[in-house]
């Protein structure tokens, strides 16, 4: 009988222990906000706390945890260990959680889940019970990712002063040309003179092709311009709380306010 009891004592000593070295706490929404509620100990029916079929993300402060789809630890149960779950959408246990307790960190467990986070990512959560202000911003700034270059070839009319010797090719080849043409008019002396009129005329016309008349080329031209790489990668953000400004990194832009606490800390 005294063995018994022994035995029975040491089994309750351990969870006493167990409980008192363990705490979690759930939040109404993803990645830690919303309302929130802490507990170091067993909770048979969260609709006691008001928070039944609520809970979306969780983050485990010390010791591990079972969850359950029904009160009193019924339905689907799963483990959380130590870390922060920023999502329990993907253990299908966001909005079903109804009952929580401790259980022990030295064993295994067939239905734990994944493990958490590997860097805790909820510096900026709501703590439980926490009294939430609001502090207006002051600025707000994009980072973006390194810049990059954009290039591309345009056509573009160029204008070039006129020059004695502009287009040679042209020129004689015009004239030889016109040269011929001119001969094939006329007779003797006239057909001389045509000769020469033509090879003139037709010089005049070679040195003008590729050229507008008033001296205005077309060329392809290369452009480029420094552009932003992809979106920002994060907002610096400024805000002022009791006459103190203080700033935070965010991941998405603020409104004309944020939420913080009583010491200015943010609360996202």
């Amino acid at each position: 009988m005294k063995l018994r009891l022994k035995y029975a004592l040491g089994v309750g000593a351990i969870a006493l222990a167990a409980q008192a070295a363990a705490q979690v706490t759930f939040y109404e929404s993803e990645g830690f906000r919303g309302r929130a509620f802490t507990t170091t100990q067993q909770v048979d029916n969260f609709e006691s706390r008001g928070f039944n079929d609520r809970a979306s993300s969780a983050v485990v402060e010390r010791g591990n945890w079972e969850v359950c789809d029904d009160a009193r630890f019924g339905g689907r149960c799963t483990v959380l260990r130590k870390g922060s779950y920023d999502s329990l959408r993907g253990l299908g246990l966001q909005n079903r959680i109804s009952s929580v307790r401790p259980v022990r960190s030295n064993r295994h467990y067939d239905n734990a889940a994944p493990e958490p986070l590997a860097a805790p990512n909820y510096e900026y959560r709501r703590r439980a019970n926490e009294r939430i202000y609001e502090a207006k911003v002051t600025s707000v700034r994009a980072v973006m990712g390194p810049a990059g270059q954009r290039c591309w070839v345009e056509r573009q009319q160029v204008n070039e002063p006129a020059r004695s010797d502009r287009n040679v090719g042209g020129a004689i080849l015009g004239g030889l040309l016109g040269g011929v043409l001119g001969h094939q008019v006329g007779g003797g002396t006239g057909r001389d003179i045509a000769t020469a009129g033509g090879a003139v005329a037709g010089a005049v016309i070679g040195s003008k092709a590729g050229r507008n008349d008033d001296g205005v080329t077309e060329r392809n031209v290369q452009r480029c311009e420094t552009t932003a790489s992809g979106p920002p990668q994060y907002w610096d953000v400024s805000y002022v709380y009791r006459g103190t400004t203080h700033q935070v990194q965010m991941s998405s832009a603020p409104g004309a306010t944020i939420s913080v606490n009583s010491r200015g800390e943010p609360r996202l």
